[in-house]
Formats: C-alpha cells, sequence, structure tokens
C-alpha cells in the first residue's frame, strides 16, 4: 500500500515541478505543445473513425467468438512451426493499419489462445506489408526497395516471433484472462468478421469518394444484420470485449501520440539528417531508433522517408526506419509493455531495433 502512495506522490511531486520550471511562455515550448495537440487532432480525424473503432470491433469479434481451438491449431505454440509462423508473418497484408491500430488486432488474437511467437509474428509484421503501403511505396521510391522492405519485413515477423516463442515459452494469456470456450456457428462468425475486416480495408484504400462510402455502407449494414443473428448474450460478449480492448488501450494511445508530437516538434532536422547519411552501421542503428520513437500514421511514412532521402539519408537508414518506424512508435510501445510487461515488452523492441538495423546496413551495403 505504502509504495502505491510513493508512486502517487512522486507523480504529483512531477507534475508540480512540470508546471512550475517549464518555460511555457517560450515560443519553442508552445510550438511543441501545440505540434502535440495537432497530432492528436490529426489522428483523431483521420485515423479513430476508419480505422481505430473497427479493429476494436474486429478484436472484440476474434476474442468473443472465434472458436479458440481453430487458433490454437493454426498460430498457437503447440501449432506446427512451419505453418503457423508464415501464416501469423502474413496474414496483415490485406490490412491498411499503422503502429497502433494493430494492437487491438494484436490482443484479439493473442487473447484467444495463439502463442506468444505467431502473435509477434503478427504485430510485427501487420503494419508494413499492407497492399497499400507496398504499392505506395514502390510508385514513389521503386519497387527494389519496396520488394526487399517486404521480404526482410516477413523474414524478420517469423524470427523475432521464433525467438519470442524460445524465450518465453507461453500461451496467449498477457494482459487478459482467457474464458471458458462457448459453442458458436462457424460460417456465421466468418461472415460477421469478413464484414468488418472489409470495413477496415476499404477504410484504409484510396477509392473515389463515392464508392468508399457505397462500399463502407454496405459492409457495415452487413455487419450490424449479422449481428443480430447472434443471441443477445452472444452480442453482449462482443461488445463487451471490443469496449475492454478500446478502454485499455485509447487513453494510453493518446498520451502517447501527443508525446510524439512533440518530440517529432522539438528534434530539428538540423540534427537528425548528419546522422542518416550514408549506409554506415550508425546511420541503419540511429534510424531503426529514430523510426521507433516517431509515430507515423498509416502511409505517412513514405513522403517522410522520400523528403529524407532527398536531403540525403541511404537506402540502408531508409529500410531500417520503414522496418522499424511501422513496428513501433511511443503509443505503441506503451500499450505493448502494459499487455505484455516490461520483460517481454522490451525483448521485442530490442528485438526489432536489432533485425531492423542489420537488414538495413546490409542492404545498403550489397
Amino acid at each position: 500500500m505504502w509504495m502505491r502512495e510513493v508512486k502517487m506522490f512522486l507523480f504529483l511531486a512531477g507534475v508540480f515541478a512540470l508546471f512550475f520550471f517549464l518555460p511555457f511562455d517560450h515560443p519553442s515550448v508552445q510550438n511543441a505543445i501545440l505540434s502535440g495537440f495537432s497530432l492528436l487532432s490529426e489522428y483523431a480525424r483521420e485515423h479513430v473513425l476508419l480505422c481505430l473503432v473497427p479493429a476494436f470491433f474486429v478484436a472484440g469479434t476474434i476474442a468473443a467468438l472465434v472458436n479458440r481451438d481453430r487458433i490454437l491449431k493454426w498460430l498457437g505454440p503447440d501449432a506446427k512451426k512451419w505453418i503457423s509462423f508464415p501464416l501469423a508473418a502474413s496474414a496483415g497484408g490485406i490490412l491498411s493499419v499503422c503502429s497502433c491500430t494493430i494492437l487491438p488486432l494484436f490482443g484479439g488474437i493473442y487473447r484467444r489462445g495463439a502463442g506468444l511467437g505467431p502473435a509477434t509474428a503478427f504485430l510485427f509484421t501487420g503494419p508494413a506489408i499492407n497492399v497499400t503501403a507496398i504499392f505506395l511505396t514502390a510508385n514513389a521510391l521503386g519497387w527494389e526497395l519496396s520488394g526487399v522492405r517486404l521480404a526482410a519485413t516477413i523474414l524478420s515477423g517469423i524470427a523475432i516471433g521464433a525467438i519470442m516463442q524460445g524465450l518465453f515459452r507461453e500461451k496467449g494469456k498477457g494482459g487478459f484472462q482467457l474464458h471458458e470456450e462457448e459453442s458458436s456457428r462457424g460460417g456465421l462468425v466468418l461472415a460477421f468478421l469478413g464484414l468488418q475486416l472489409a470495413f477496415l480495408v476499404i477504410g484504409g484504400l484510396p477509392l473515389p469518394t463515392g464508392w468508399k462510402t457505397g462500399f463502407l455502407l454496405l459492409s457495415f449494414l452487413g455487419a450490424l444484420l449479422l449481428a443480430f443473428r447472434f443471441s443477445r448474450e452472444k452480442r453482449g460478449q462482443w461488445l463487451s470485449e471490443s469496449w475492454e480492448f478500446a478502454k485499455k488501450i485509447l487513453p494510453l494511445l493518446f498520451v502517447g501520440v501527443f508525446a510524439a508530437g512533440i518530440i517529432s516538434s522539438s528534434l530539428p532536422e538540423s540534427v537528425v539528417q548528419p546522422f542518416l547519411g550514408g549506409n554506415r552501421l550508425f546511420s541503419t542503428f540511429f534510424a531503426s531508433v529514430f523510426g521507433a520513437l516517431m509515430y507515423f500514421a498509416t502511409l505517412t511514412e513514405v513522403p517522410i522517408v522520400q523528403s529524407l532521402m532527398q536531403l540525403g539519408m541511404g537506402k540502408g537508414p531508409a529500410l531500417s526506419l520503414f522496418m522499424a518506424g511501422y513496428t513501433l512508435s511511443i503509443p505503441n510501445m506503451i500499450v505493448l509493455t502494459r499487455l505484455l510487461g516490461k520483460k517481454k515488452a522490451f525483448t521485442y523492441f530490442a528485438l526489432v531495433i536489432v533485425f531492423s538495423t542489420a537488414w538495413g546496413w546490409v542492404y545498403g551495403n550489397v
């Protein structure tokens, strides 16, 4: 009990010191704070309704309605590794999600019994290998970089998942509690999940407004009609699980997005550029760390990397920035630390940095 009180005291003392010493009247401080709120505003407008909200419902469907035995069969620690890891590493190909939107989906399959290894393989590759990102990268930066990024991401996801599985060897408990399996109608659940995934995928595609609105409306109405085919108890479980993910993830996510906005504004370009030039090992390492700390909304990292390459960033650091930036961010790391615990979360962060650095250095020097 007294430790909780000490932590509360330190927190209040830290908040007091922040407001007491921070020069809020200084232009750089004001710009940094404004940048944090601007990123929050952009995130709320562009990524909550069409990305995060449907992702929470997808995760709730997986957690409440999908047969746990089937997930264990293909992704569990007792499944055949040559099936579970490649399947998990390539499963994000149809999704257009950022490093934060992937979290509820990861939580859904992890909670429902998937092994830690396949779940982290999905977590690593999910934001990076969607079709939209691959084609946008190819159009802006060339098919060579896009193809290498795709291959490096899938292979790294399999390797990272295998290492995590070997180190920790556990089923999907994490920060959530498993419950007893109940029977459900497989075809209905599959159609219900498919329509929600369709809404999530279409929301991230660059379609004409009329077509996009029509497809979104059809998938929404279809999912809504199918929801009433389930019993009231099942619908309640689905909504409860979806809300559980939202209230666990959203508050920390918004805090992290605000912090990322402040950091991106406070870190001057003149300081960043000298560290990203060439294809040195240090450059790829710095790009990996920089990408891991920054928040890149879905597809926004492509023009950012393109601009940095025009200013002298090598192709190796560009690949490292893509790999780490897609899968990690400050909001992402805050939430993962809570879901997985410090030991597993920081092991995962370190593996992402190591593999992103290694692939960038190899690609930049071949």
